[in-house]
């Protein structure tokens, strides 16, 4: 196999100016945006050096994710998705701009701060169920898989960049420049979906309110391959979910070593991004449900094996395995997500995906968490990981039609059948001879 044809298709680049100029603002902004994240732990641990106040971040960002996510679907649904956007945008711009004023003039209660980072959040969710239609919109369907995997590789590297941008800033020019910084990126991110044609639902549009809502629901419950693609994520997020366990592991089995723990961080997000840099076989091979399948299986046996290692290379190489089948498997969904769902009905299962996404990450260290101090960090991992094993498995016998989907893309057309030629009619018998003539 060519070696082009291995690495990460860049086909949607090369196609369409406007979502080369989407991803680069999207780029820009997701990096202001982790940059934005550390910043407020920073802030918020500097200011009251509470455990409490910091998990309180957390809960500032997923509840108006949770809340405003299902409405603001259906309010997408109703309209141009790329004006909402840009109101969102602006939005999330505003809130950043606060965040420095209150950073910059000082003194401002933690309760501000948190309100703040509420508000972006909501705003947040408002703009992304919006932004689910950009791809599949500009993109030819062919293309759609490897526009979304240009999307995750981007928002990977943000993830490792953005943490080290942050502490590069807080240290030189403090807190206030960070947040202005964020507020910056979306002015980049703004301009990148400014240039987009107008984006209303095809389709009926949808009723508003509690209706809408409620017709977005009956379609992910009826629909198997969306529900089942929805469910293995849930599954593997909520059993298998790692992060609150690596320090209790870290201490168990390696010695407590911070530079360790620092690792198990930076293991999944560089199995992540190799797996996408490498993504080019899997958006060809057009079969995101079984490739979902399969990586979200992997991801389960990765985080089982860590939990055996005592060895902390081998815990690394397993966890970097599992990074990689989480960013195989997000893609997967994502692609069929966005091929499998009318374009009328896109904004609120983006928004159900999102706050799977969400929800489903926090619940799953919470039960790791309660599982670990009943019983040790390694026995969570372990019993996680099977039962992400079991679970996954389950999905795949229950919804074969998960088992054989496609992303949609249609087949190619068959040549044009030659045209019928006439038959060569018979020859005329010769005429019957006429009475009385021989």
């Amino acid at each position: 196999m060519r070696l082009s044809r291995t690495l990460l298709d860049i086909g949607p680049l090369r196609t369409s100016p406007l979502f080369r100029r989407l991803l680069i603002g999207r780029t820009v902004s997701t990096l202001g945006g982790f940059m934005t994240a550390v910043t407020v732990m920073y802030q918020v641990w500097d200011m009251t050096h509470s455990a409490v106040w910091s998990g309180a971040v957390g809960l500032a960002q997923a509840l108006p994710m949770v809340g405003v996510g299902l409405l603001a679907g259906a309010w997408v649904d109703r309209s141009d998705r790329r004006r909402v956007f840009l109101m969102a945008t602006v939005g999330q711009a505003v809130t950043s701009l606060l965040l420095a004023v209150q950073a910059f003039a000082g003194h401002a209660p933690v309760a501000v701060i948190l309100v703040l980072v509420a508000a972006q959040s909501a705003f947040g969710a408002v703009g992304a169920p919006a932004a689910g239609v950009f791809v599949p919109r500009l993109l030819p369907r062919e293309q759609v898989a490897a526009g979304l995997a240009l999307y995750q590789v981007s928002g990977q590297a943000m993830m490792l960049l953005g943490p080290a941008v942050a502490g590069v800033v807080l240290g030189w020019w403090g807190i206030g420049v960070c947040y202005a910084l964020d507020a910056l990126s979306f002015g980049l991110s703004f301009y990148g979906a400014f240039g987009l044609p107008a984006l209303p639902p095809q389709g009926e549009k949808s009723r508003p309110g509690v209706d809408g809502v409620l017709d977005g629901l009956r379609f992910l419950t009826r629909h198997r391959v969306v529900r089942g693609a929805l469910v293995t994520d849930l599954a593997a997020t909520l059993l298998a979910m790692p992060m609150s366990l690596f320090p209790l592991v870290n201490a168990e089995r390696f010695g407590g070593d911070p530079r360790t723990l620092g690792l198990f961080l930076s293991a999944l997000a560089v199995g992540g991004v190799a797996a996408t840099a490498f993504s080019g076989p899997l958006t060809r091979l057009a079969r995101p449900g079984p490739v979902m399948l399969c990586a979200s299986a992997t991801w389960g046996a990765g985080l089982t094996l860590f939990g055996l290692a005592t060895d902390p290379w081998v815990g690394l190489a397993m966890l970097a395995l599992a990074g990689a089948a989480d960013a195989v498997a997000v893609l997967s969904r994502t692609t069929i997500i966005q091929t499998h769902t009318p374009d009328a009905l896109l904004g609120r299962v983006t928004a159900a995906e999102l706050i799977v996404g969400q929800a489903g990450p926090h619940l799953g260290n919470l039960r790791g968490g309660v599982v670990a101090g009943w019983t040790s960090g390694a026995t969570a991992l372990i019993s996680g990981g099977l039962l992400c094993l079991a679970a996954v498995t389950s999905v795949a016998v229950t919804t074969p039609e998960l088992r054989r989907a496609t992303d949609n893309r249609p087949e190619p057309e068959s040549p044009p059948a030659p045209p019928e030629v006439p038959p060569t009619p018979a020859p005329a018998p010769p005429p019957a001879p006429v009475d009385g003539m021989a």
